[in-house]
């Protein structure tokens, strides 16, 4: 069986136009038929593709905000952080921000499918969302008056540098 078959071997509702190609295809060539292609990586890129992990959180007959519940909940937690800050809440606020990404790096690195948590790769945002998770929700706990943490050779870099 040839990669184009003709509409009566295609069966109903196909015009003789339209190739069918089996196995892994990508977009059409410049002909118009589907081209082969195999699952290496091209040497030179010609468009951007899905981040790894970046498909539907659920199934495609669910509703949008249940098939990007990801990204919401941490877009939620980030809007209730910025709300206790801004009512004057802000060690608990800005610790709210920083848990928010650290939950996001750890359902990064859980589910499979993310939607549009997946930006880059899992490894790049895992790294990047925990480290600016790790980073924030340290500085709300250094934060003063009255800190909550107390890193001693940080006292002392500050001493020196002023």
């Amino acid at each position: 069986m040839s990669e184009a078959q003709s509409s009566s071997e295609a069966g109903p509702g196909s015009s003789p136009e339209t190739p069918l190609a089996k196995g892994a295809v990508s977009a059409p060539g410049p002909d118009g038929r589907p081209r082969k292609v195999s699952r290496r990586f091209p040497l030179f890129t010609r468009d951007t593709a899905r981040p790894e992990g970046g498909g539907r959180a659920a199934a495609g007959d669910a509703p949008a905000p249940a098939r990007q519940w990801p990204l919401l909940s941490v877009v939620s937690m980030v809007g209730l952080g910025l709300l206790l800050t801004a009512l004057d809440v802000f060690r608990i606020g800005t610790l709210l921000i920083g848990v928010a990404l650290i939950g996001g790096a750890v359902l990064r690195w859980a589910l499979p499918d993310v939607g549009m948590l997946a930006v880059r790769s899992r490894f790049t945002d895992m790294v990047t969302y925990g480290a600016l998770g790790l980073a924030i929700a340290l500085l709300a706990m250094m934060a003063q008056p009255r800190p909550w943490l107390e890193i001693p050779f940080l006292d002392d870099t500050l001493h020196y540098t002023i």
